[in-house]
């Protein structure tokens, strides 16, 4: 299997920590939702490992598997996990993908951040089906979706600015469709000493794109229901059995 972060994984996880400012606290409260007692949490594409730390905080009992499929990122999830002796306990990352890893039964949670659009819809509908399986009851699963939510053009845009000692690391992000429900995302890291260009890499991934009713169809075709949690910019969707989702109040 390619792994589209194995140029890029060296920038990816200071680009992403202005993103999870708001997010980090946003999935504490979700996962403050979860009504089950007991399981494990698996955390599908778990990257560098924020949303990891995320977890074992929100959940302080649970046992972690943190699935990542680059070989690059889960060098930098290790480091994580393995530095913090807390997180050695209860952290087991996992090579693979959310098609070929194995969940126990009976899990509490699944997380699935910043990951929906890696998956053609044939794989979007089993992640589905095995939730509906093997959470255990009161358990949800937890994604988040963003735009675009149809093949169309994104303009390139810069995306995070960070300076660390005399470095700046720059990231810009642009997109192109490239299928009846897909786009290609190119994404630019540069890293600059004073304004002069030192280093940098250009790499490209695909993307399905699908809107939110697209998903709740998809969902509920697997006997769950999708609700919209938090703010809204920030795309977090709960996908829970549909005989479990709580009334609202009032």
């Amino acid at each position: 299997m390619s792994d589209p972060y194995e140029r890029s994984a060296e920038y990816l996880d200071i680009m992403i920590a202005e993103a999870w400012e708001p997010l980090a606290p946003a999935l504490a409260d979700v996962l403050g939702l979860v009504r089950a007692g007991a399981g494990a949490v698996v955390d599908l594409g778990a990257g560098s490992g924020r949303g990891v730390r995320v977890i074992c905080r929100a959940l302080p009992n649970a046992p972690v598997l943190a699935v990542e499929p680059s070989a690059a990122m889960r060098s930098v999830l290790l480091a994580r996990v393995h530095e913090d002796a807390g997180l050695r306990e209860r952290v087991t990352v996992l090579p693979g993908d959310c098609a070929s890893t194995e969940w126990p039964d009976g899990v509490r949670a699944v997380v699935a951040l910043n990951m929906i659009g890696h998956l053609p819809p044939g794989e979007r509908r089993v992640l589905w089906s095995r939730a509906a399986a093997q959470l255990a009851p009161g358990g949800l699963l937890v994604f988040n979706v963003t735009p675009p939510f149809a093949p169309v053009r994104m303009e390139r845009v810069r995306m995070a600015h960070v300076v660390i000692g005399e470095m700046e690391y720059e990231g810009w992000a642009s997109a192109r469709p490239t299928g009846a429900d897909e786009i290609t995302w190119r994404m630019d890291y540069s890293v600059l000493r004073r304004g002069r260009r030192l280093d940098g890499v250009s790499v490209e991934y695909r993307w399905w794109v699908a809107g939110e009713e697209v998903l709740a169809s998809e969902v509920a075709a697997a006997g769950l229901a999708l609700r919209r949690v938090g703010d809204p910019g920030l795309g977090l969707c709960v996908v829970e059995r549909a005989n479990e989702v709580p009334a609202p109040l009032g």
